[in-house]
């Protein structure tokens, strides 16, 4: 049964989550995405549960209020049944309102371990473990998935063990591991999981702008939305989806693009060398100067520049940001 919460407002605009992306939504992005707001909730990177872990010491990298007023789900990557019970119940524990498994990551040095995507290879192992991990916790699991592992042959019978195992909602990449990132997402696959499946689909791939927003949810008649790069690009996506429900417009300020900044910048942690600090920076800024974004001109010059300190590079980032309007 799919949780209360996972519902359109009374305007109409459907849950919108923030994405899990490793390396690059991290605790920093998800704190400033949060002071921007819009979105319904945040999901954390993977925390990963190889074999004969830990449990209680890798589950506390998990703060359930580290976003203050959103909820943040628990995604666990692993593929051994019992230890990713255990990882989602200490997890539970710990504060956690909703865990997802992670049956998409496509990185090779995870799917060689026997997780990630390679889960997909197996219907009746990804059953196990998402059986597993249903029957450990009291609260709402899902799941996250790709579309199939090398092609699509077992995208069918990788839905259907998701829903028999107890999965009370997916999320559909409409790639596969193989594909990568590479070629468009098949949306016409998310609709064919919405009309498969009894349980609630969730759209997620390619999403970077509204409008896309609105087309993805028009051709797939999916429940819900997951965001990730769309909101590396752009951090006020979901307030702009969320105001045309509710027949608004939203113009972000400077003001306020400058203090999402500055709030990211602000998380990094104190230990952190400068040098990493600015290759963070480097990082999101290739994002918000990507190819059809405003500060599209500004990427050569922002992604080549040398300094020493994440503030010399912060200042020099807002400095040519000032000079193109939204």
């Amino acid at each position: 049964m799919a949780p209360a919460w996972l519902k359109s407002d009374p305007k109409g605009c459907p849950y919108l989550f923030l994405a899990p992306m490793e390396g690059v939504g991290d605790r920093c992005f998800r704190k400033a995405m949060a002071f921007v707001g819009g979105m319904d909730r945040a999901v954390t990177e993977f925390i990963r549960v190889p074999r004969e872990a830990h449990v209680k010491s890798l589950a506390k990298v998990y703060l359930a209020n580290e976003l203050s007023s959103f909820p943040l789900t628990a995604q666990i990557m692993g593929g051994e049944p019992d230890l990713m019970a255990e990882m989602a119940l200490e997890l539970e524990k710990r504060g956690a309102d909703h865990i997802d498994i992670n049956c998409g990551c496509p990185s090779n040095t995870v799917t060689g371990r026997g997780a990630g995507s390679s889960l997909l290879k197996d219907p009746r192992h990804l059953y196990e473990v998402a059986k597993s991990v249903k029957t450990a916790i009291n609260i709402p699991l899902s799941l996250k998935l790709r579309s199939g592992f090398d092609d699509t042959s077992l995208f069918e019978e990788n839905l259907l063990a998701a829903q028999e195992a107890g999965s009370d909602f997916i999320t559909l990449h409409p790639r596969t591991k193989r594909e990568g990132y590479k070629p468009p997402a098949r949306w016409d696959l998310i609709a064919k999981a919405k009309k498969l499946l009894s349980i609630p689909v969730i759209g997620n791939g390619d999403i970077n702008t509204v409008e896309d927003a609105f087309n993805i949810l028009e051709q797939t008649k999916c429940d819900g939305l997951m965001i990730g790069r769309g909101a590396l690009m752009n951090p006020f996506i979901f307030q702009q989806i969320r105001a045309q429900y509710h027949q608004k417009t939203f113009t972000p300020s400077w003001e306020l693009f400058e203090a999402y900044l500055k709030k990211f910048v602000s998380m990094f942690p104190v230990s952190s060398l400068e040098k990493h600090k600015v290759n963070k920076l480097k990082q999101l800024t290739s994002f918000l100067c990507s190819e059809k974004a405003p500060f599209a001109p500004l990427k050569k010059s922002l992604l080549s520049l040398q300094v020493k300190t994440s503030q010399e590079y912060l200042n020099h980032m807002l400095n040519l940001f000032q000079t193109i309007a939204f």
